[in-house]
């Protein structure tokens, strides 16, 4: 399944029994307090798919549900990552944009983090378990080329069609920016940004900063970014997730939870080329308790 890359952190679990794990979750939610240390052990160290077969047998064995315990028993962000991680892929990602949409002015970096790095399956998957809002996902859905097929003429005409849109007028117009953005296929896209640059002397993403602002100049940029290289688009947001004052956990968690079957190893790479630090120090360095000990286990050793 795409789900599961090559390049994950999280793999699976050998001599896997999800009624073993269940019980030791039980254990550890029994009687007063809690046992985070093997709630951590079981749940960062299992695949999606075997902590689906767990949550299966605990609803045999225990007879309730397996999220609705946790969710009673802890709290903060150790709790939303450990609720993030009991979840389907696309299930994930959707109560992610609802969350998002609910939100006091939509959080676009969620809406960005989503739209712009998973595939056309995906995002009718996603759209299938979001029922309201359907609006953003049918656009997103309406689909992007999955071929990889480069047609050089309409590449030529796609970077003209940009620049004529933006740079060359006053005043851009973005639907021409979406319609070759979001339709068009990744290899043919690389080829759009090359030949953009040789018309207008200038970098794309350079061009978007100057013409754009806000929200459509987020989505645009992080487009731009994913399709160049997704690894160091998830590395910038991380970064940027943690620099400075302040953390904004909820790209924190959902980068670490979403990637961390997929490609975690590879935006750690990307981490420490483009930031000289690593990304398991900067995760150590801006959080605490059991927040940073998931977080670590699923980012894996430095």
């Amino acid at each position: 399944s795409p789900q599961i890359g090559k390049r994950g952190t999280v793999t699976e679990a050998p001599g896997f029994n999800a009624e073993a794990d269940a019980n030791r979750l039980r254990e550890a939610m029994k009687g007063t307090g809690t046992d985070e240390a093997a709630i951590i052990d079981v749940l960062a160290h299992r695949t999606i798919a075997q902590r689906q077969q767990i949550k299966e047998a605990y609803k045999q064995t225990v007879g309730k549900n397996l999220a609705d315990d946790i969710s009673s028993e802890l709290s903060g962000n150790f709790r939303c990552v450990v609720l993030g991680l009991l979840m389907l892929a696309p299930v994930y990602d959707a109560y992610e944009l609802r969350q998002a949409m609910k939100g006091a002015g939509t959080e676009e970096a969620c809406l960005v983090d989503i739209l712009a790095s998973r595939t056309n399956a995906e995002i009718k998957t996603i759209c299938a378990f979001y029922k309201k809002g359907n609006f953003v996902c049918s656009e997103a859905a309406a689909g992007r080329d999955e071929g990889d097929n480069v047609d050089e003429a309409q590449a030529v005409l796609d970077a003209k069609e940009i620049f004529e849109a933006g740079e060359a007028r006053w005043g851009t117009d973005e639907v021409k920016f979406l319609t070759v953005l979001c339709v068009r296929n990744r290899n043919h896209l690389l080829r759009v940004f090359e030949e953009y640059q040789k018309i207008s002397g200038r970098d794309i993403e350079e061009s978007i900063k100057r013409e754009m602002s806000g929200c459509l100049e987020e989505v645009f940029l992080a487009i731009v970014k994913s399709m160049r290289n997704r690894p160091a688009f998830f590395a910038e947001r991380l970064y940027k997730s943690m620099k400075g004052l302040g953390t904004t956990d909820s790209v924190l968690i959902r980068i670490m939870v979403s990637r961390a079957e997929i490609d975690m190893l590879d935006i750690k790479e990307q981490f420490l080329k483009m930031y000289g630090k690593t990304l398991h120090s900067f995760i150590k360095g801006d959080t605490s308790g059991d927040y940073r000990k998931i977080l670590l286990e699923l980012c894996g050793g430095e």
